[in-house]
């Protein structure tokens, strides 16, 4: 893979990137300082202005030829996410395809979400009035993207943004930029005019340049708590939409369909090397069940291949790094310490950290209340639905949950209870389709994705008003 050019000059070294498996050099991309944001920004605004003026149906033409694109060379896509992000190589093809959907989603809001007729003869008074209300784009969207979905999450804020006519500077993870700059490309290969997007590579500096900059109207965001809680002091006066971390709990239920549930709940474990943020952490199960669902989870769990995640065969790549895998593994290392269970894994060969699975985990420990983001997962018994809804709420936030259950009324008992985002029935909390809101409640919670809930988000509303008297 070759450097990534900005046009725009800077003295700071290249930024490195590795295949998270072998630790291969597999490119660099060109660092840009902050003091370089203001050369950015001059772009940005030429790239709103270029955008706001491009007719609905040639922005819907250019993200429909864009997805054609990605789709025709979907292997590609995909083997650059293999190699940069370490999913294995399925779970690399089904990005791509979700990708693809993404942005044919937004081709589709850009044509038919424009605005809607106001009824002002529904108030006394306005009966001489007509009018209506378009979507208008918002300007320049700062869009910040990690590592674990380097192209689909990438496409979730590049789709709707321009969808809603807006520019966008884009400032992918230092440890995945390759998908994203292949979904530029694309993109550019597709009509879009090239001042439109604006991506950058660099420190927290640079972001914060990014994020703070006046002529910037909103900042899209996914990542981690911390580095949210310093984009929202460092933002000022804009829109913020943050999609944050998950403490996923599914709660199995006596009356389960149990091969689905344990073939679920092994799935949403362990899917991307559990570095997806509504991937299963807690597993709930009723206490007649427990035994045998413990056994037959651990059973399939080591059954799964972790390794090279370019053999067809491999189900569990590595972690990002070999240090987040050195950090997850003290992680468990402390719990077992404070009293939990290993069943299975907590073993590492580089970044190859290999599904764990605990139980009896204090409720007191930080890896029950928070996010480990790795393929770790907890379970734990439960006797009543309330004693498990109160157990699934415990944390201070949350994307997902879910429940696998024969009974619909407990079913949606449950999904009016738990507080979460969105609450998968008879599905693991990892199922997404993108054209769903998708976010988080409680603690953190700002905005939603999906692709018409983002593209809202990315619009204000004008309202023109004639009166006839």
């Amino acid at each position: 893979m070759t450097a990534a050019k900005l046009h725009i000059t800077t003295s700071l070294a290249p930024i490195t990137v590795h295949n998270p498996y072998d630790g291969a050099i597999l490119g660099t991309v060109e660092a840009t300082d902050a003091s370089d944001v203001n050369a950015i920004l001059g772009r940005a605004r030429r790239g709103a202005q270029i955008s706001r003026s491009l007719p609905r149906h040639q922005r819907a033409s250019i993200l429909e030829r864009a997805a054609n694109i990605i789709e025709s060379r979907r292997d590609a896509f995909a083997e650059t996410i293999v190699r940069e992000a370490g999913k294995t190589i399925v779970q690399a093809r089904k990005e791509v395809l979700r990708c693809v959907n993404t942005i044919k989603l937004s081709a589709e809001e850009a044509k038919r979400n424009a605005g809607e007729v106001v009824p002002f003869d529904a108030y006394n008074g306005s009966e001489q009035r007509q009018g209506w209300f378009t979507r208008e784009p918002l300007g320049i969207i700062t869009a910040i993207t990690p590592y674990n979905d380097p192209l689909n999450l990438v496409a979730h804020k590049l789709g709707p943004a321009i969808a809603g006519g807006n520019a966008v500077l884009l400032k992918p993870s230092n440890l995945t930029p390759f998908s994203a700059i292949k979904l530029v490309e694309a993109l550019r290969e597709a009509g879009l005019p090239e001042e439109v997007i604006t991506v950058a590579h660099g420190d927290r500096e640079l972001v914060t340049a990014m994020i703070a900059a006046r002529e910037v109207r909103m900042v899209s965001f996914t990542g981690g708590f911390a580095t949210a809680e310093a984009i929202s002091r460092a933002a000022g006066l804009k829109k913020l939409a943050m999609e944050l971390g998950g403490n996923a709990p599914v709660i199995v239920m006596n009356d389960c369909d149990f091969d689905k549930a344990v073939e679920g709940c092994v799935s949403g474990a362990f899917w991307a090397a559990g570095q997806n943020c509504i991937g299963a952490q807690r597993i709930l199960i009723q206490g007649k069940l427990y035994d045998r669902f413990r056994d037959a989870f651990v059973s399939a769990t080591q059954r799964l291949k972790a390794g090279d995640p370019l053999q067809e065969d491999t189900d569990v790549g590595p972690m990002i790094s070999t240090q987040v895998a050195e950090r997850t593994e003290s992680v468990v290392s402390d719990v077992i310490k404070a009293g939990a269970k290993l069943l299975c894994g907590n073993s590492r060969e580089g970044s190859l950290y290999h599904p764990t699975v605990l139980e009896g985990t204090p409720v007191t420990c930080k890896l029950w209340h928070e996010e480990v983001f790795a393929p770790v997962v907890m379970l734990a018994p439960f006797h009543t639905l309330d004693q498990a809804i109160e157990m699934a709420n415990d944390p201070d936030y949350s994307l997902h949950a879910g429940i696998y259950t024969s009974d619909l009324n407990v079913a949606l008992d449950a999904a009016n209870r738990i507080e979460a985002g969105g609450v998968m029935i008879n599905d693991s909390s990892d199922y997404r389709f993108d054209a769903m809101p998708f976010g988080g409640f409680k603690y953190g919670s700002m905005g939603r994705e999906g692709v018409r809930f983002a593209y809202e988000d990315m619009t204000q509303p004008k309202v023109v008003c004639i009166n006839r008297g």
